[in-house]
This record gives structure tokens, sequence and C-alpha cells, in this order.
């Protein structure tokens, strides 16, 4: 499948996005343990503000007016109005700089990579979904042309490896089941989210889909949890306590 235009209209679609998607703590503890003792942080493609530490001085910059907006709400710090292939800021300005979940909305992830390497002195956090990962949840099964969207999204954690540069870490996160963080992993074990369309319009994928389709997938589901066939196939989630699947933090040391 291929997607001309990555980025999601977060201005027209994105208005109620960090309602769902929150920091979840459990998640955020690799990040922070991550940024070791860098006193400045750079947050490019920051959304909500979702991860950010509340001990280090955070600069965000975030091209989505919605976005900005409910930063103020959450009573994050502002955020610039910027794009990551053309930050504003000096080389060498940060300890450390992150982009968590953000680079599969960027129209060239080259460019925002080299130019956050350019500010950055120490280590750059990426934090994405591996799109050779993506098979591994149930909902492939369900939602299968969704899958097709994120895996045409997502580059490749080589890919991303490759413009960092330097060494990299690559961290799979344990999902825990009661995630606070609407990605889609985030429900392994509590499908009934799905239905919901307020959890859904805060996973950017379903906005790719064609008309029709996502009524068409939702239904389905609804109607396997009704009937106990999703149950039967999958049931065995609902107990498990965490679940490891495409989730990657990329640890880059210059």
């Amino acid at each position: 499948m291929e997607i001309k235009d990555p980025a999601f209209d977060y201005d027209r679609f994105g208005q109620s996005y960090s309602a769902q998607r929150r920091t979840d703590p459990r998640i955020a503890a690799y990040i922070h343990a991550a940024l070791g003792d860098a006193k400045t942080v750079l947050n490019v493609g920051a959304g909500g503000g979702s991860y950010e530490p509340d001990d280090r001085y955070v600069v965000a910059v975030e091209p989505s007016v919605s976005m900005r907006t409910q930063r103020l709400a959450s009573d994050k710090v502002p955020a610039i109005n910027g794009r990551a292939d053309t930050l504003p800021f000096d080389d060498n300005s940060f300890d450390a700089a992150m982009a968590l979940v953000t680079v599969h909305h960027w129209p060239d992830i080259g460019a925002g990579l080299r130019e956050i390497r350019r500010v950055t002195r120490g280590k750059i956090l990426l934090m994405t979904f591996d799109p050779d990962a993506l098979d591994k949840f149930w909902n492939v099964h369900y939602f299968p042309q969704l899958i097709e969207v994120e895996r045409a999204r997502y580059p490749t954690i080589k890919t991303l490896a490759d413009y960092l540069e330097g060494s990299c870490e690559v961290i799979s996160i344990p999902i825990p089941f009661d995630c606070v963080d609407g990605f889609q992993e985030a429900y392994y074990g509590r499908p009934e989210a799905f239905l919901q369309k307020s959890v859904r319009q805060s996973q950017s994928a379903w906005g790719f889909l064609p008309e029709g389709l996502e009524e068409q997938y939702v239904k389905a589901l609804a109607n396997d949890l009704t009937s106990g066939a999703w149950d039967r196939k999958y049931g065995a989630h609902r107990t498990m306590p965490s679940f490891t699947c495409a989730l990657r933090l990329i640890v880059a040391t210059p």
C-alpha cells in the first residue's frame, strides 16, 4: 500500500486526541531512564506533551494548532510552531532530544532526523512501532487494511537507525494491561475499546481507510464479541499482565 501523504490532520480531526493519548507511567520510566542526566530536552512533534519529563527544561515543537492548544489545557509548556525539518535552533543547543510516535507523520523523515541531530549534543530518543512486528497483534485479523496503512507509514527500525547514525539501542517496550496511552496495542486485552469512536479517533491510521471500511471492521468485531468468537480465539489476552508487540524505543548516542 502506498500512502501519498503520511501526515494526519490533527487540526481537523484531533481536537480530543489528548484525552485518550496520555502518559503511561510505566512506559515513561523507559524514556526518562534513557534521558540520563540530560538537563535540556527538545521534544519534536510534541503533540499534547505526553512523556515530557517534569524535572528537565523542555522545549517543545509542534505544527498543529489543535495540539498546541491541548497542551495549554493540560498545563504543559507552550510549544513552538515548527516542523522537524526546519528547527529554529543553533547547533548543539540541547543535551538530548526526543520524537515520540511522530516520525511516521513526517513527509521527509531523513531531513527531520538530521535536523534533530544538528541541534542535539547527546542522545536522541525515538519511540515508534516496528512495522515488521505489527502482525503479532490480533487486530491484523480484524482490521487488515488498517495494519497495512500502519505498515506503509512506519519506517523500519533499520531505516531510522541508519538516519540517526552513531550507536543505537533498540528497546522493546512491554505494554501494561491497563495502559492509559490509547494507541491500538494498548487495548490488546480490552477489545471492547475499539467499539468506541473516541478511541478510534485517537488512532490516526483509521483516518486513512476508504469510506465505510471502518464501520465494517467495527461491526465484525462487535459481532464476534457478542457471540464469544473473539474470546474463543484470543481470550487469553484478557489475563496477560503485559504484552510486548511492536512498540520500540530507539536510543541513539552520537
